[in-house]
């Protein structure tokens, strides 16, 4: 049987984690990491060869959802089939209608936001609202390392390293339990606050720093958000982990639920998802599908390499 080619796009700690979760697919094979950095790897190549046309079944793209996946993502879905992470909520109905039109253009298939949120908990907010009569459906997120959001203060001039936890407020939790809580008033910044732990660069201008990670739009503006300032050693030694994870509770007339999910490594786990995805996206694409898809829209049969489901 011919082996899905894979190629990766970024080579941050989910560009790793995706390696090595294309590795132990028995129906894949790694043909390339694209990357504007220098650095020593087997499969390394220069992102520019990318616009000449690569062997390629799909390319994931390990990219920021900052500034990298809304250029890249429509850029080489025009060229490749692509699956991004783009995890940015409010602006996900543009990135949509972007990569939708790429996509399109190229005769290719694209999924954005594949992950565990937005993604996998996208689908248990869909199904809770389904099955609840009546429900009201509320996300918690942490207490975890958030990768959009630490590689978004990564991006301000004078940060040299910087981890962002989500963490969710106790008070938001019970009251959302207990039913006393009501959907128009629970607001995501009204139920977390966000800690940010930054290493600065040698004479910059923390205050200047901070300013900017309150006031960043759709990212902290509105949180109650603490920053601390550490050395780079302090930050190896005691954040070197990328747990996360979250709760997303629905509450309806006559009953509840919940899903959980609690992981080690946000972006080990974020690569096993895009890379499960990923099969599927390339199934779908050989039957001539073309345009852009969320995780709502990918039958769960076609994660597996045989076409089965596990019950």
């Amino acid at each position: 049987m011919e082996k899905i080619k894979i190629g990766i796009l970024g080579y941050g700690n989910l560009g790793k984690g995706v390696e090595k979760a294309v590795c132990k697919q028995p129906d894949m094979e790694l043909t390339g990491i694209y990357s504007r950095r220098t650095l020593v790897h087997p499969l390394y190549k220069s992102v520019d060869v990318l616009s000449e046309g690569e062997d390629l079944d799909l390319l994931i793209l390990c990219g920021g959802s900052a500034t990298d996946l809304p250029v890249q993502t429509p850029q080489f879905a025009r060229l490749y089939n692509v699956i991004d992470s783009f995890d940015h909520h409010q602006q996900i109905p543009q990135h949509y209608a972007a990569v939708d039109q790429a996509a399109r253009e190229g005769g290719r298939l694209a999924l954005i936001s594949c992950g565990w949120d937005p993604g996998l908990f996208s689908m248990m907010r869909a199904m809770l609202t389904a099955l609840l009569p009546d429900a009201d459906v509320f996300t918690f997120w942490g207490r975890g390392i958030s990768q959009g959001h630490s590689d978004a203060i990564r991006r301000i001039k004078g940060v040299k390293d910087a981890r962002q936890y989500t963490v969710p407020l106790e008070h938001a939790i019970e009251a959302v339990k207990s039913g006393l809580a009501e959907a128009e008033d629970m607001k995501p910044e009204k139920m977390h606050r966000r800690e940010c732990f930054v290493v600065a660069e040698e004479g910059a201008d923390k205050n200047r720093i901070t300013y900017e990670i309150e006031n960043m739009p759709d990212y902290f503006t509105g949180y109650e958000t603490t920053v601390h300032y550490i050395s780079q050693e302090k930050m190896d030694a005691e954040h070197r982990g990328f747990p996360h994870g979250g709760t997303v509770i629905g509450t309806g007339k006559e009953a509840a639920g919940s899903f959980q999910l609690d992981l080690s490594s946000n972006p080990k786990f974020t690569a096993g998802v895009l890379v499960a995805y990923a099969r599927a996206v390339c199934k779908m694409g050989q039957k001539g599908e073309t345009g852009c898809r969320t995780m709502l829209e990918i039958p769960v049969s076609l994660l597996c390499e045989e076409m089965f489901m596990h019950m």
